[in-house]
């Protein structure tokens, strides 16, 4: 059986792209067939996976509005064992769309996924950093919510806002749904704040929280530009271990096989 898990947060500039597009990564390079799915209108997990979005034939958007087959707009990626449907410019009218439909509109990706998830290990479905009518189907469709998280204030009043919209989803369209975990992102420990929002993290979620802090890596910034994952940009950056650490961490809550990555280098990207 696969499984399908959103990456949410409705506070932008978490690293929540970052991380679904360096977990699926790494997944795929641990031999998992994973399924990337881009619900973001702007687009950042195509770019940062190097697809060329504006030349594809089908993208998320036609899935969605015109019920194209999801098999028809997946595309490969550089990585064996990584596929995506990628998105565009054009999926932020969605919700507007969807919303005259009241039979589909908070189920429509669920029902798209339905026909291609079992060919894969895990979905990964990148939210939006919204709580609108695509994060709620991302919700509706998946078996658990990935929770990126900074370590500041701010944070905190964000993820109060996001259990409250879990807890309705699970109510009325996915009671399944459940937490798979919260993810430390741009984790300086030198910082006091960031000391004290971890611990009050922890005291809220418990063991909900991973082990893995993912830090401050100006090569995580450099490595969507160039349409890489870190681990076909710098496996051996402080980013990119740490990617690596998570993957890890995640798959083995999971009770998941893989094969660990013994060389990161082997996956770099030589002309980069």
């Amino acid at each position: 059986m696969s499984k399908v898990i959103a990456f949410s947060n409705q506070k932008g500039g978490v690293g929540k792209t970052t991380t679904c597009v360096n977990l699926a990564a790494c997944m795929a390079a641990m031999g998992l067939k994973v399924l990337l799915v881009d619900l973001d209108p702007q687009g950042n997990a195509s770019s940062g996976l190097g697809i060329e979005k504006n030349q594809l034939e089908h993208n998320l958007y036609d899935v969605l509005v015109h019920d194209i087959d999801a098999k028809l707009a997946i595309t490969t990626t550089r990585l064996n064992n990584l596929h995506a449907i990628a998105s565009t410019i054009d999926l932020a009218g969605a919700e507007i769309d969807l919303a005259t439909h009241t039979t589909k509109r908070d189920v429509a990706l669920k029902h798209a996924l339905q026909g291609v998830r079992d060919a894969y290990d895990y979905c990964l479905i990148d939210c939006p950093p919204s709580l609108g009518l695509l994060t709620i189907n991302a919700l509706t469709a998946s078996d658990s919510v990935l929770v990126p998280l900074q370590g500041e204030f701010y944070a905190l009043e964000g993820v109060t806002q996001l259990m409250n919209t879990i807890n309705l989803v699970k109510k009325h369209n996915n009671p399944k749904l459940q937490i798979e975990g919260i993810v430390l992102t741009m984790y300086d420990p030198r910082s006091l704040l960031t000391q004290n929002v971890t611990k009050e993290i922890l005291d809220y979620f418990g063991q909900k929280v991973f082990d893995t802090r993912i830090p401050r890596n100006i090569r995580l910034s450099e490595a969507p530009s160039y349409g890489l994952p870190i681990l076909q940009f710098d496996p051996k950056s402080t980013g990119g271990q740490a990617y690596i650490t998570l993957t890890e961490e995640l798959l083995q809550r999971n009770s998941q096989s893989y094969v660990p990555i013994k060389n990161p280098s082997l996956f770099k990207i030589k002309d980069v």
